[in-house]
């Protein structure tokens, strides 16, 4: 009877061993999956997916620090006096980027008073508000003639905003 009720113990702890084991390694199957989908790998063997998400996190690294360098190259040459605006022409909408080395309460709004004036709606924006001003932001035109709006156009009128808005910030002013 021991030796009975022993070996049904093994091959319960056996099967016990074997069910975990199958669970560990389908949750495996399924992180290698989910590896695969986000860093877009078609690979197949576990090896090749983790390569494929080490040159995927390589090559975000390396986005992540050009983006770095352009925010702090753009912030160290912003002529102090003068907020520096500039505007780029996408597909559907403009870049537009604004940097101060000052930062006035109030300049944000400004800003995104002017796109509303201009018919712009706001769909991406990354903006600093810490020690100095720093904006970038994608507008797309609200009523479809993005076209026939100039990317000069909305250069001069966030320019004329964001000066007016420090002249009139400006104490000695």
């Amino acid at each position: 009877i021991y030796r009975k009720e022993t070996e049904e113990g093994k091959k319960q702890a056996l099967k016990n061993m074997v069910s975990k084991e199958y669970k560990r390694d389908s949750s495996l199957r399924e992180k290698f999956q989910l590896l695969r989908s986000i860093t877009n790998s078609h690979a197949e063997s576990e090896t090749s997916i983790i390569e494929d998400a080490s040159k995927y996190i390589k090559k975000l690294k390396h986005k992540v620090e050009k983006i770095n360098n352009e925010t702090t190259s753009e912030q160290y040459f912003c002529d102090p006096t003068d907020p520096m605006v500039t505007v780029e022409t996408l597909e559907k909408g403009f870049m537009i980027k604004v940097m101060s080395s000052k930062n006035e309460p109030g300049m944000l709004v400004c800003v995104l008073e002017v796109f509303e004036d201009l018919g712009l709606e706001v769909v991406e924006a990354r903006v600093s508000c810490k020690d100095s001003f720093s904006l970038h932001a994608i507008g797309i035109s609200n009523n479809d003639d993005c076209e026939s709006m100039d990317g000069e156009v909305v250069k001069q009128a966030v320019a004329v905003a964001v000066s007016t808005w420090s002249d009139s910030q400006d104490p000695k002013g």
